[in-house]
Formats: structure tokens, C-alpha cells, sequence
């Protein structure tokens, strides 16, 4: 076999399995990369709500943990508790922007309904199931509706 001939008989054997297995690797390693980035923003998502519940508790004489309305609250009370709501609607707004997508792979899914749970637990509150409308103004047109559904969903079902 002559020098041509074994060149020729590589550059084969690299177009045959050499090409398709780089660019197999060089999709598992795209989709590797996608997965540790949303793993990510998941993680400081997480962690942004971690630090939201803290600033909650910070503040007991609002009651903001109690699934009833909380009565008799004062003026500057209720704005501090709106103030706190506020924050968490901005945070659920970003975790539907970054997390939520119509169709999800499981583990897309499955991180996404961790953060529907959330959201349906604030629901559950009638104080924040109060505020929600003016809570949403401005909000994302998608995510309000989004939120509001499972607000009613929620309602209907206790």
C-alpha cells in the first residue's frame, strides 16, 4: 500500500467515525455546559429565596407566615408587609422568566415545580392572595396570568 493510498484510507476512517464522534462529543459537552448553567441560576434563585425568608422572619409582627389575614395591622405595618411581598413577587418573576418554558425536560420540570410549590404556598396567604393584583402591576403579562391561575387553583382547592 503506498503512502497515497494509507492517506487516503485515514482520511477516510476520520470522515467515517472521527468526524461524527467529535461532533457527538462536542454536542454532550454543549448540553453538559446548558445543564450546569441552569443548574446555576436555579441555585441562585434558591438561594435568593433563602435570603428572602430570612428578611420575612426579621419581621414577626407581621404574621407574614399565617395562612389568614392578618388583622389589625398598622399603617406603616402593612406597607412594610407590602414592601416584603413586593420583593417576593419580583423573585417569583424572575424564576418564571429564567426557569419556566412550555415544553421542560424532566429535570427542567422538576426544578421548575419546586418554585410552583413556592408559589402556591404565598397563594394559600390571604394577605398576599390580597395584595396580589396590585402586586402584579407592571409585572410580566405571562407571569401575572401564570400566577394568578395558580392563585385561583389554589383558593378553589382549600
Amino acid at each position: 500500500m503506498s503512502t497515497l493510498e494509507t492517506w487516503e484510507l485515514m482520511s477516510y476512517v476520520v470522515t467515517v467515525i472521527g468526524l461524527p464522534l467529535a461532533i457527538s462529543v462536542f454536542i454532550f459537552e454543549q448540553r453538559k455546559e446548558r445543564d450546569n448553567e441552569e443548574e446555576e441560576v436555579y441555585q441562585l434563585l434558591s438561594d435568593n429565596y433563602q435570603d428572602f425568608l430570612k428578611i420575612a422572619l426579621e419581621h414577626p409582627d407581621l404574621h407574614i407566615f399565617a395562612i389568614e389575614e392578618t388583622p389589625a395591622l398598622s399603617v406603616e405595618q402593612r406597607e412594610r408587609m407590602f414592601i416584603i411581598f413586593s420583593m417576593l413577587i419580583s423573585l417569583f418573576e424572575r424564576a418564571y422568566l429564567l426557569l419556566y418554558e412550555e415544553k421542560m425536560s424532566v429535570k427542567q420540570l422538576r426544578r421548575w415545580r419546586s418554585w410552583e410549590d413556592y408559589m402556591g404556598e404565598w397563594c394559600n396567604r390571604a394577605d398576599f392572595r390580597a395584595a396580589l393584583p396590585a402586586l402584579l402591576n407592571g409585572e410580566d403579562p405571562e407571569f401575572s396570568s401564570y400566577i394568578q391561575n395558580l392563585a385561583a387553583r389554589n383558593f378553589a382547592t382549600q
